[in-house]
């Protein structure tokens, strides 16, 4: 072999070499294993879904003379999504998501909570929007079921599930169960002649037009018939005055709790001694916290505080919520708390989150699904048009203690 021949041979040789050396670096195709035996290619591992987000609405009243009622109802929403949040959310069709709360100021008005409630489902499609008084789901219900959201409905005025709405859930028991009860207890202590000061809610107006009749069924009689605007009164003189000429023996009073504390006392400062029949949405610990004691309520009948109901379901909520709060939970809080909860696992049944339909039809489901220390009040059924319902609660004031004299 020539000189030059043996030269090309051996540059070719050391080419072979150096490209063999190349590729025995280079990543085989077949996973390695460390030296635990543990699988180190990381590209068979799937990658992590990204953590979605729900939007759930609220319209309620936050400013104010109904904004400590609003306050406390969205605190119980509050509370709950950031529970579940906190717990890294929660999985619907093998999709992760967390809960976005978007809460509008209605003032109390129905007009403005039907413009928050297009308001949010345009901008934010929130599936359930939260509406915390009569008027402002009556004006809801108009366009919710062509527009597809969910009504979480905090009013027991029974005419909200009547109307044969598919898409609202009534979340507190219907009032018109608390009209006999409360009506007998008055009768029995304090005698027969009743004046109306309720709120001048619709709320109030449908209150006041079941206990008319209810009333008069067991004998009693009506000596005065008005109401109050707490929107625009803050003096209640003259309006207490008129009805107290009427020498009456009990004062139907209520609307948030605030104002209607300030009714009470200002009752009493003009010489009433009889009782009151407090409508439900005000709470009697409430009041009493306003009043400074039970002295000025002595007396009243309404529904069964919160804190006056404790058993093992509610026990931890109460406590957290007195915690973060520094204050007692009510039942909006609580009612709220619950069926933020009860919504989730109906989404989880349903395998949807924006699908208001589906949701609503795996109510029962999801509210047997809440978790037992979630689970704030005892619900015994939920009726076929959507009314979530428990046995009755109901509570007096006497010898200045709140009493428990719920029937079963």
């Amino acid at each position: 072999m020539s000189q030059l021949k043996k030269g090309l041979f051996f540059m070719f040789l050391s080419f072979v070499l150096l490209l063999a050396a190349c590729n025995s670096s280079t990543p085989s195709s077949q996973p390695e294993e460390d030296d635990k035996g543990n699988d180190n290619d990381a590209t068979t591992e799937e990658p992590a879904k990204e953590t979605k987000t729900v939007n759930i609405g609220y319209s309620g009243p936050l400013s104010g003379p109904a904004a400590y009622y609003g306050q406390n109802t969205l605190s119980g929403v509050e509370m709950a999504v950031e529970e579940i949040n906190g717990s890294g959310g929660f999985e619907v069709d093998g999709q992760k998501y967390t809960l976005n709360l978007v809460s509008l100021d209605d003032k109390y008005l129905p007009n403005e909570t039907g413009s928050n409630a297009k308001r949010l489902v345009q901008e934010d499609k929130t599936p359930i929007i939260f509406v915390p008084h009569s008027g402002g789901i009556f004006a809801t219900q108009v366009f919710n079921m062509q527009d597809k959201f969910l009504i979480g409905a905090y009013s027991s005025e029974p005419k909200i599930t009547e109307a044969g709405n598919n898409l609202t859930v009534r979340i507190p028991p219907k009032y018109d169960a608390y009209i006999e009860p409360f009506s007998k207890y008055q009768m029995e202590r304090f005698g027969k002649k009743i004046a109306f000061l309720p709120t001048a809610t619709q709320y109030g107006k449908d209150w006041a037009a079941v206990l008319e009749p209810g009333w008069k069924e067991l004998g009693g009689e009506i000596v005065y018939k008005g109401s109050i605007d707490f929107s625009k009164d803050t003096d209640f003189f003259t309006i207490v005055t008129n009805a107290l000429k009427e020498k009456p023996d009990v004062l139907f009073v209520g609307g948030p709790s605030e104002p209607t504390a300030l009714v009470i006392k200002q009752a009493r400062e003009l010489g009433f001694k009889g009782g009151f029949l407090i409508m439900d949405q005000a709470k009697l610990d409430e009041i009493e916290t306003v009043l400074g004691g039970s002295d000025l309520i002595e007396g009243s009948v309404g529904v069964l505080p919160l804190i006056h109901s404790r058993y093992e379901g509610n026990e931890k909520f109460i406590d957290d919520y007195k915690a973060k709060h520094s204050k007692n939970p009510g039942s909006e809080a609580g009612y709220h708390y619950l069926a933020t909860y009860m919504f989730v696992e109906a989404m989880k049944a349903a395998g949807s989150v924006d699908d208001a339909e589906a949701i609503r039809a795996h109510i029962e489901e999801g509210l047997a699904n809440v978790p037992k220390d979630k689970m704030i009040y005892e619900i015994t059924e939920v009726e076929e048009n959507g009314g979530l319902m428990t046995e009755l609660r109901m509570a007096v004031v006497e010898d200045g203690k709140i009493v428990d004299k719920s029937v079963e």
